[in-house]
């Protein structure tokens, strides 16, 4: 079976819950579905988050251009992402163009695991089993004394987790969050934090060891992604957990993340560190170091990849994509439920693919 065409389609979803963090609001989620035809009749499904609606055209055009460079190729996942990268050494991959081939990566996989008729997890040698998924589409930087109420409608949706933001000028006020929250919720539901790098080292420092002893589960990404001598400083300093991973861009940052002790756990995105491929190295090398390992956005091939991966730790639930699905993820008493049906079980539906064309 070969590559013969690819489709690429930007849309512009609503959110339920437009996200409002320390980095920024995303008013609509910039999506490119991506549809990779082979010339035995089966299509690979996947889609990239293009950040915002101005980056949809390069991202269309980068995919564009790959598919010239593999056209004609076998559907052959590992040899094709290992075909664009020498392709594009001098470019590099970073940036748009890793998502790009991020993208295409992960179509190919779908398109394999349609061609075995089994799920995409299946194919990587995981079980359909349930995932622990917490809510992540909602707590994001509002008042505070309207933060326990959305806790408990984002519970009503299934969950036993959630997260919450943090990263207000005030200190104080993210103390008070935090407490607002866990008062309501109580010891019964898990409660992570993200700061989306708001902060500097010695700020997170002060503000990790006034949140030690409040009950999160975690600590993501206080400071700048890259600053791993950073983290190290701060994951020595402050008890409860750090959780980051979710830019780094390969698995090659990622060792260099672990060799500098600056993460207690890693959450890698599968756009950035390289579609299924990628996801496959950072696995291995999060096993090989013993590091729980979470996932970052894309819920409907995360829930496969985390099913195949050996340090299994938690699903992040968004639903950005949902309104151009004709079967969403669902999560039920906190766990989301791999699909049983062939590849990573993505179907559009393309009235809505229309209705919400860019």
């Amino acid at each position: 079976m070969k590559v013969r065409s690819l489709r690429a389609r930007p849309v512009l979803v609503p959110l339920k819950r437009p996200p409002v963090s320390a980095s920024g609001g995303i008013p609509a989620a910039a999506l490119v579905l991506i549809d990779l035809e082979t010339d035995g009749g089966i299509t690979g499904h996947s889609y990239v988050f293009a950040f915002a609606s101005w980056a949809l055209g390069p991202v269309v055009g980068c995919l564009q251009a790959m598919l010239e460079m593999i056209k004609g190729d076998a559907l052959a996942p590992l040899e094709i992402e290992a075909k664009l990268r020498a392709r594009l050494t001098l470019l590099d991959t970073p940036g748009l163009v890793g998502l790009a081939l991020a993208g295409i990566d992960m179509a190919a996989w779908d398109a394999l695991a349609q061609a075995h008729r089994v799920p995409l997890v299946t194919l990587l040698g995981g079980a359909l089993k349930p995932i622990a998924a917490y809510n992540s589409t909602g707590l994001w930087l509002k008042p505070v004394d309207t933060l326990a109420d959305e806790a408990e409608a984002l519970l009503a949706e299934g969950f036993r987790a959630v997260k919450l933001r943090l990263g207000r000028d005030d200190a104080a006020q993210d103390l008070a969050a935090v407490r607002a929250v866990k008062a309501r919720i109580g010891e019964r539901v898990t409660l992570m934090c993200d700061f989306n790098q708001r902060l500097t080292v010695n700020e997170a420092i002060l503000r990790g060891r006034a949140l030690d002893g409040e009950g999160l589960y975690w600590i993501e990404e206080p400071v700048r992604h890259d600053d791993y001598e950073g983290y190290a400083r701060i994951a020595a300093d402050v008890k409860t957990p750090i959780q980051t991973g979710e830019n780094l861009v390969d698995t090659f940052e990622m060792a260099r993340a672990i060799a500098a002790q600056s993460l207690d756990y890693v959450m890698p995105d599968v756009q950035r560190i390289g579609g299924v491929t990628g996801w496959l190295r950072a696995a291995a090398l999060a096993h090989a170091h013993g590091i729980e390992m979470s996932s970052h956005l894309f819920p409907e091939f995360s829930v496969h990849l985390l099913g195949a991966t050996p340090t299994c730790h938690w699903l992040e639930f968004m639903d950005w994509a949902e309104p151009v699905l004709r079967e969403p993820l669902r999560v039920k008493d906190g766990l989301a439920q791999i699909p049983d049906r062939p590849g990573a079980g993505i179907v559009w539906n393309e009235d809505a693919v229309q209705r919400y064309a860019a």
